[in-house]
């Protein structure tokens, strides 16, 4: 019976997925879905048990179709959602953005008064405190709270580091608080990051009894790191003396500061300009200090990197290099890469920290920073980078070049990037195709089409022809400025090469035929393509009939569907030209097209007005698609059942 039910589950999921992407939108829950789902006979085998093993594996990361599936079960005749159910669609909504789903449903498994797992909860906090969402996560800490659940180590420390790092202290003290009388243990980044945070504007003292509250529970708590993150807080709080006084405090109860804390003091007390107490913190590090062991450092950056604490990671990395102490390459790496997604000049720091130590970048990390400079749109530290790479002569292969190449593209720079194609050519490296088409593609996307014809032109000389993307781009590019000619020339080229055009080379150019009234071209390249490739007709057809519609020629695209043979006429083109005609008040014309549809094929018309009614299902303005079956079904083109659920969904729609 558990196979049964394992096979019945996979079925019932692919089905739903494989239905959804034929959808409009798709992945997402229509009516169509719930057709699928009486076909399949799933009401008759439904049970909590199913409805959580469809969802949990099969549709975890299909979150719109998951929380669909849940919906419509509660719908059933006599069907009750149980802990198994829930705990299946929060987890799948747990890897979402669903936040108001979310919380709707914990709402009702506690009006339910069902006890879910305190994994599933854990998913949740997790969730939310990597999508920012700490005050909501908090929330579902105080559930957790109220019904004795174990939230376990790990989340419970990200928690509290979450809510230190937004300054949300009161919340953070309960959290503390609840993990001390429970006994969970703290770790090194959720007790650092929340009492690096306190110190800013704590009092030493609460500072200084937090501290003996974690020395009695765990002592597996890095004391060197956790002392230099305390003085750090506090300096930046302009509370030097009391960073000083903290510094004795922490290495009484064995806490040892190392030569980080006491320089972050002494610095501290620098920028003061107090050199009598620089000399005595100076002498204390000398005395009392320890050596700062890297690999401490390295978890701790490495960690807080894993759990999205890019800005503390920043903070702490800063003062790691600042003083000149040790920074193995992964952390480097990792500073640069991830740093350069919220703060470009921090990276830029980064990266020059680790030239002067002699460490460059590996490809990943130039290709993040590179990316996110790009992102930022700080070009000159871009090439600045590439630069300095280059005098050391950092590029040498194809792998290297083509990072520099790509986004120096990005970023609009062609002159440098075409010296990057130079270069490697003297090198004895060849350029493939993929580096001329980012190159012309740049060049078309900054309107130097000289430029990118006169590449074209050297790219057959030194024997690299175009591919299909690369005609693409340029038939792309012409089309959208209105030279036809010149489009329609490459489109023949093309053909005369061997190079197949797909459905995107169709689209540019129907676009812009129909944008010129030139029709009867349009319709000769699409008739090129019928016999050769259905499927890729199919496709082009939908092209050709929505620019037909958007210039008004309804009646010329009625006659050239209904003209083709039943093969080549998808529904789906059908649908297209019926909304059109729908949208546009020409309801006349698509009843007159509807007729036609029938008296060629009745089967395809039904399937037409179903595909209709789950678009309208779906569409904030179902009125003008429903007034059009309305007419099919007094005008008896079609029948249509006024008491189904999927019709009195649309028109429940359209009443609102």
């Amino acid at each position: 019976m558990a196979r049964l039910g394992t096979e019945l589950a996979a079925r019932i999921s692919r089905a739903l997925i494989t239905e959804s992407n034929s959808s409009i939108p798709t992945r997402s829950w229509n009516p169509l879905l719930e057709q699928t789902l009486h076909k399949i006979g799933c009401r008759d085998s439904l049970s909590q048990s199913l409805v959580a093993r469809v969802i949990d594996p099969h549709l975890l990361t299909h979150h719109s179709l998951a929380l669909g599936f849940f919906n419509w079960a509660s719908q059933q005749p006599g069907f009750t959602h149980n802990s198994l159910t829930y705990h299946s669609v929060l987890k799948s909504l747990s890897f979402s953005r669903q936040f108001n789903a979310i919380e709707s449903l914990l709402k009702q498994a506690k009006a339910q008064n069902l006890t879910l797992d305190s994994s599933i909860y854990r998913f949740v906090i997790d969730s939310l405190i990597k999508r920012g969402k700490t005050q909501m996560a908090f929330l579902v800490f105080n559930e957790i709270k109220s019904q004795s659940l174990d939230l376990g180590t790990e989340t419970s420390n990200s928690l509290l580091a979450s809510l230190g790092s937004d300054g949300c202290f009161n919340n953070a003290m309960k959290v503390f608080d609840e993990m001390n009388s429970r006994g969970i243990g703290f770790s090194t980044i959720g007790f650092g990051v929340f009492i690096w945070r306190l110190c800013r504007n704590g009092d030493l003292g609460e500072v200084l009894r937090l501290v003996d509250v974690v020395e009695r529970w765990n002592s597996l708590i890095n004391g060197s790191v956790i002392a230099v993150l305390i003085v750090h807080g506090l300096c930046e709080g302009s509370r030097t003396s009391e960073a000083l006084r903290a510094l004795n405090e922490l290495r009484i109860r064995g806490w040892k500061p190392d030569f980080i804390a006491y320089r972050v003091v002494a610095e501290a007390f620098r920028s003061l300009e107090s050199v009598f107490d620089v000399n005595e913190v100076l002498k204390m590090k000398r005395k009392l200090g320890v050596a700062p062991r890297s690999n401490d450092y390295r978890e701790f950056i490495l960690g807080l990197i894993t759990e999205r604490r890019i800005y503390e990671a920043k903070e702490l990395g800063a003062v790691i290099a600042s003083g000149n102490f040790p920074m193995e390459d992964d952390v480097l790496n990792a500073l640069i890469g991830s740093v350069s997604t919220i703060d470009p000049y921090s990276a830029m720091k980064f990266f020059h920290f680790g030239i002067g130590k002699g460490k460059f970048p590996t490809l990943l990390t130039l290709s993040n920073l590179s990316r996110n400079l790009c992102k930022h749109g700080k070009i000159d530290e871009l090439l600045e980078v590439y630069r300095v790479l280059s005098s050391n002569e950092y590029f040498s292969d194809m792998e290297s070049y083509n990072v520099m190449f790509s986004f120096l593209c990005m970023g609009g720079r062609v002159r440098e990037a075409y010296e990057v194609l130079q270069e490697m050519r003297k090198k004895g490296l060849d350029p493939d195709i993929s580096m001329y088409n980012s190159l012309i593609e740049v060049l078309c996307r900054e309107d130097l089409l000289r430029p990118a014809k006169r590449l074209w032109d050297e790219m057959f000389v030194i024997g690299c022809g175009g591919n299909l993307k690369t005609y693409n781009i340029l038939i792309g590019k012409f089309s959208e400025i209105g030279q036809i000619e010149e489009a329609t020339r490459l489109f023949n080229h093309m053909l005369e090469k061997g190079v197949t055009p797909d459905a995107t080379t169709h689209r540019f150019l129907l676009e812009a035929l129909c944008q010129e009234t030139m029709f009867e071209t349009a319709v000769d390249v699409f008739y090129k393509h019928v016999n050769h490739d259905v499927m890729l007709a199919q496709n082009i057809l939908k092209t050709l009939i929505l620019n037909l519609c958007g210039k008004g020629h309804f009646l010329v695209a009625s006659k050239f569907l209904c003209d083709l043979t039943h093969d080549v006429s998808h529904s789906d083109a059908h649908v297209v030209l019926l909304k059109c005609l729908a949208d546009s008040e020409e309801v006349p014309i698509a009843v007159e097209h509807a007729k036609q549809i029938r008296g060629n094929s009745p089967s395809m018309l039904q399937v037409i007005c179903t595909k209709l009614l789950a678009f309208s299902s779906s569409s904030s303005n179902p009125e003008p698609i429903l007034h059009f079956l309305q007419a099919l079904s007094q005008e008896c083109v079609i029948s249509i059942d006024f008491g189904n659920d999927s019709w009195k969904h649309v028109c429940s729609k359209s009443l609102k």
